[in-house]
C-alpha cells in the first residue's frame, strides 16, 4: 500500500529538488565554459567576454583542436601528466593497503593496549612537527627531489584509517573465530574475508585519495625542484597563473608565430586535459559513495 505524502513533505521534495537543480546547475556551467571554450577559435576567445556555451567561431575563424594538438605533443606536459599518475595509481594502492592494515589491528577487540594505541592514533590527526621539522626529515632521508616523497607523504590518512576500522568493526566477530578455526592467519583473514566484504568502504577511501593525489600542489612545490619530476597541477598551475611568461615549452614557437592568441586557447585546453581522467572514473565508483561513508561511519 502506497503512503501519500502530507503536504510539508510534498513542499520540502519541491524545494529540495529545485535547490539540488541550481547546485548541479551552477557546478556544471563553468566546466562547460571551459570545455566549449578549449573548442573555440583562439583570436575570439581574447575578443569575448563572458560565459561561452558553445565553440566561438566566424567567417574565416573556425572552431578548432588546436589547444589539444599542443597539449599532446608538448613533452613537459605529457611527462608531468605520467608522473601524476604514478604518483595516484602507486599511492593509492599503498594507501589502501596500509590503512587497511591498521585499521584491522586496532579494529580486533584483542589487540593489546587498543585503546591507547587509538589515541596516540588519532593524536596525529590534530598535532604534527610542522612544516620545516618535517622537510628537515625528509631531506635527512634523502627523500628531498625524489619521486618517492610524493607518494610516502600521507600515506597513511589517520581519516582513512578510523573509516575503515568503523567498517571492519562492524563485521561479525564470529567470521574471524571460524577461519581462525580452519587454521587462518592475521593476513589471510584480512584479505580473503574483511577486505572482500568491505568493498564499499574500500573504494570510497581509494576514490577520496586518488583524487586529492590528483590535485596534490602543495607537497610538489616544497619537496620538487627537479621539473622532470613535477606532477601535472604545477605545470597547471604555471599555465594558468604565469602564461605572459618563459614556459618550458615554449607555446608560440609551437603554433608557429600565434602564440599570444593560443595563450588563453592552452589554459582552457590544459585544465580539460588535467580533469578528464577523474570525470572519466568517477561515474563507475559514484555507486559505492553513499554505502561506503554510511557503513563507516554508523559505529565509531
Amino acid at each position: 500500500m502506497k503512503i501519500k505524502d502530507s503536504p510539508s513533505r510534498i513542499v520540502f521534495k519541491v524545494i529540495n529538488t529545485i535547490l539540488m537543480c541550481l547546485l548541479a546547475f551552477a557546478c556544471i556551467i563553468p566546466l562547460w565554459h571551459v570545455l566549449m571554450a578549449s573548442f573555440s577559435n583562439p583570436t575570439l576567445i581574447t575578443q569575448h567576454s563572458g560565459l561561452i556555451f558553445w565553440p566561438l567561431s566566424g567567417p574565416g575563424r573556425s572552431a578548432t583542436l588546436g589547444g589539444y594538438k599542443i597539449v599532446l605533443k608538448t613533452a613537459s606536459l605529457a611527462r608531468g601528466y605520467a608522473n601524476t599518475i604514478f604518483y595516484v595509481g602507486v599511492g593509492t594502492i599503498l594507501c589502501v593497503s596500509f590503512c587497511s592494515i591498521a585499521a584491522y589491528c586496532i579494529s580486533r577487540r584483542r589487540t593489546l593496549w587498543m585503546k591507547y594505541l587509538l589515541l596516540i592514533i588519532m593524536l596525529t590527526m590534530f598535532f604534527n612537527g610542522g612544516l620545516i621539522p618535517t622537510y628537515m626529515v625528509n631531506k635527512y632521508l634523502t627523500l628531498v627531489n625524489k619521486r618517492w616523497v610524493m607518494i610516502i607523504m600521507g600515506l597513511m590518512p589517520v581519516f582513512f584509517i578510523i573509516i575503515i576500522r568503523t567498517a571492519f568493526m562492524q563485521l561479525p566477530a564470529s567470521l574471524e573465530e571460524s577461519a581462525q578455526l580452519d587454521g587462518a592467519g592475521h593476513m589471510t583473514i584480512l584479505i580473503k574475508i574483511i577486505l572482500p566484504l568491505s568493498k564499499a568502504t574500500i573504494a570510497v577511501i581509494a576514490l577520496f585519495y586518488a583524487v586529492a593525489k590528483w590535485n596534490e600542489y602543495l607537497f610538489a612545490v616544497i619537496y620538487l625542484t627537479n621539473r622532470k619530476l613535477y606532477p601535472l597541477q604545477v605545470l597547471l598551475r604555471e599555465i594558468l597563473v604565469e602564461s605572459s611568461g618563459n614556459l618550458d615549452f615554449n607555446i608560440a614557437n609551437e603554433v608557429g608565430g600565434g602564440g599570444e592568441d593560443y595563450k588563453k586557447l592552452l589554459q582552457y585546453t590544459t585544465i580539460i586535459y588535467a580533469t578528464l581522467p577523474i570525470l572519466a572514473v568517477y561515474p563507475f565508483v559514484q555507486k559505492y559513495f553513499v554505502t561506503g561513508v554510511m557503513i563507516g561511519s554508523i559505529k565509531g
